[in-house]
């Protein structure tokens, strides 16, 4: 009776065997194909690495810059291509024991959408870093504007962004609450500068002074170097009060823009002075009634102090 039972569970036992050892094979190449498939992978993400680092670089002012955005994006890249992979293999490993993975992937579905409802916030924050990183929008070292608040950028991630004012006060803009992004050291930047002469001085002669100032600095190595182009002279932009204003712009490499400025503003004061053409400040008249004449002030020098008080 005995030898009746091995006999007929013999084949059964045998066929399991098998079973059982062409499983182990198949998850053994499926595990060879996924390491192999992550090997080649991360040997085309690094090639991928250098050449945009190569092709950035040529345009990047900020050492390493390009390089810490390139790095960030293939990283992210990188962790979410190894993470599919691995989670494929791991489902047709299941798959090859028998295990029914139907359910499994329900799972993932309703955990996944879980924590999207649950971590909101975080998911905008890092969506927005990952386009505002990808689309250069803007770099460490840049002077920008974020929701009203101007700074130097010090540090950008997936999840936030840094500035530093003036006051060296640091302010950090998870990525997904900036609505207003102004870049004001991207590529190039500018000085606008709005000259103010009396109403009496010849603008065409204020115009000339103010472009031979410019190109007098462009002339010197020091200043030469930060501005692109000649000076832009728009004309006489406004009436005001009490003076004729102009307005101007320098083009200056990106962060120039200001020791650019200030240093044209300086020596743009010492040739008024030198060519007696008038600065003016703002200044009231006086009138009792429509047809009475202004009122005149005549200064005196009193030789005795009391008098003069009295």
């Amino acid at each position: 009776m005995l030898e009746n039972w091995i006999d007929k569970s013999m084949p059964k036992l045998v066929d399991i065997g098998i079973g059982i050892t062409q499983s182990t094979l198949h998850i053994v190449l499926i595990v060879i194909a996924g390491y192999v498939g992550v090997r080649l992978l991360r040997i085309a993400v690094n090639r991928l690495e250098g050449l945009l680092v190569r092709a950035a670089e040529a345009t990047e002012r900020v050492p390493g810059a390009a390089t810490k955005r390139i790095r960030t994006l293939v990283g992210v890249i990188w962790t979410i291509a190894v993470g599919l992979i691995w989670f494929v293999v791991v489902l047709t490993s299941l798959g090859q024991l028998g295990v029914n993975i139907g359910p499994i992937l329900a799972s993932a579905g309703v955990v996944g959408l879980a924590v999207g409802f649950g971590a909101q916030n975080l998911v905008r924050d890092l969506v927005s870093g990952f386009f505002l990183i990808l689309e250069n929008q803007v770099r460490v070292g840049d002077v920008a504007i974020i929701n009203g608040t101007g700074g130097l950028v010090e540090s950008i991630s997936f999840r936030t962004i840094v500035l530093r004012d003036l006051s060296a006060v640091v302010h950090v803009f998870p990525n997904g609450s900036i609505t207003m992004l102004s870049n004001m050291t991207k590529e190039w930047s500018a000085y606008l500068i709005d000259v103010g002469v009396a109403y009496k001085e010849d603008t065409d002669r204020v115009v000339d002074v103010m472009r031979r100032v410019a190109e007098e600095m462009r002339a010197e190595s020091t200043y030469g170097s930060m501005m692109i182009e000649p000076i832009e002279i728009f004309g006489v932009d406004e009436f005001a009060d009490s003076a004729v204003n102009i307005k101007a712009r320098l083009k200056t490499l990106p962060l120039q823009q200001w020791t650019v400025g200030r240093e044209y503003r300086r020596r743009l004061k010492k040739a008024f002075d030198a060519e007696k053409i008038e600065i003016p400040f703002p200044h009231r008249t006086l009138y009792m009634g429509e047809a009475s004449p202004a009122f005149e002030f005549a200064l005196k020098q009193a030789e005795n102090p009391l008098a003069a008080r009295n």
